[in-house]
């Protein structure tokens, strides 16, 4: 990308959205193109047409999804499998019809089956049973792979794709029926030492491992990536390490300072017993985070000590 160029970061007021708009800006581009859901609805085919058609960019960011924890993907199945469909098929498509140089589509690590040998390889993706809490989401962001990999085989389309692992920072979603594991947490202990409440509910067994990297390194390795990566082959994104969501809750529970007892709730789901990404891939072609999860979530934790 030259510094001239005119960039889409679709989703821009999102966590990785805009985390990817303060890369680009740190990086001196500054010719981005932000559009709110209310000015170009993504899931309106010809909003998304007439946009494009009037914007023509070089190069885009599909970073713009519906996203949600365990319990708001398993609540509002249609309305995560509709609305990821439509938009990803809209703003590919018309990324094609006006001849848009390059296009990173942003997945998730959700899309590899449920009892995936681990780490997990992109060669496993369609190997297995997906986890069923997901599976609507799930399928959508596989259907956004497979398109970009279509309109490179019949177009010759430079679409790349790449697949987080979970992320969290700057932005994050922190309504406790909707959001993450980690916001989720650390929405709990902020209120639970606020209030003098003697014990924090934790969802689950406490023993699911999972990976999570800061949306400041996704947002790094997504313009590498669009800087230095032109093949098929989607990308996995994460720092190759992950921990119990027992660990991280007493991680969070003592940058946060919370002096009370842990409560393990085994009635709620654990979803997915594991789900570490193999990172090797990404590593060869010259990228590595740098921001710890300890640091990050001290960093987060500053950030919003004083919103709950």
């Amino acid at each position: 990308m030259q510094k001239k160029d005119k960039i889409f970061v679709a989703g821009h007021r999102g966590m990785v959205g805009s985390a990817i708009v303060r890369n680009l800006r740190s990086k001196g581009y500054e010719n981005i193109i932000e559009r709110s859901s209310a000015e170009v609805d993504l899931t309106n085919q010809a909003a998304t047409a007439k946009f494009f058609a009037e914007e023509k960019p070089d190069y885009v960011f599909l970073a713009a999804a519906k996203v949600g924890g365990i319990q708001a993907n398993n609540m509002y199945r249609a309305d995560f499998i509709y609305q990821n469909l439509m938009i990803e098929a809209n703003v590919i498509h018309q990324a094609y019809k006006n001849e848009v140089k390059k296009l990173l589509f942003l997945g998730s690590s959700c899309i590899y089956p449920k009892m995936s040998p681990q780490p997990i390889k992109e060669s496993y993706l369609l190997t297995g049973t997906l986890e069923a809490t997901n599976q609507p989401y799930a399928l959508a962001k596989i259907a956004g792979i497979e398109m970009c990999d279509a309109y490179r085989k019949q177009y010759g389309c430079n679409f790349i794709s790449c697949m987080p692992t979970n992320l969290y920072g700057p932005n994050d979603n922190y309504d406790l029926q909707n959001s993450h594991v980690l916001p989720a947490l650390l929405r709990k202990f902020i209120e639970a030492k606020k209030n003098n409440v003697v014990e924090v509910e934790i969802w689950g067994t406490g023993t699911p491992k999972r990976e999570f990297l800061h949306v400041d390194d996704l947002a790094d390795a997504c313009v590498f990536l669009m800087n230095h990566y032109n093949e098929a082959q989607w990308v996995n994104i994460g720092v190759g390490e992950d921990v119990s969501i027992k660990e991280l809750a007493e991680m969070i529970k003592n940058t946060v300072g919370y002096k009370g007892n842990l409560r393990f709730n085994t009635e709620k789901p654990d979803g997915t017993p594991r789900k570490l990404l193999d990172v090797s891939f990404l590593h060869n072609l010259g990228w590595k985070h740098q921001i710890s999860l300890q640091d990050g979530i001290a960093s987060v934790y500053e950030e919003v000590k004083d919103k709950f």
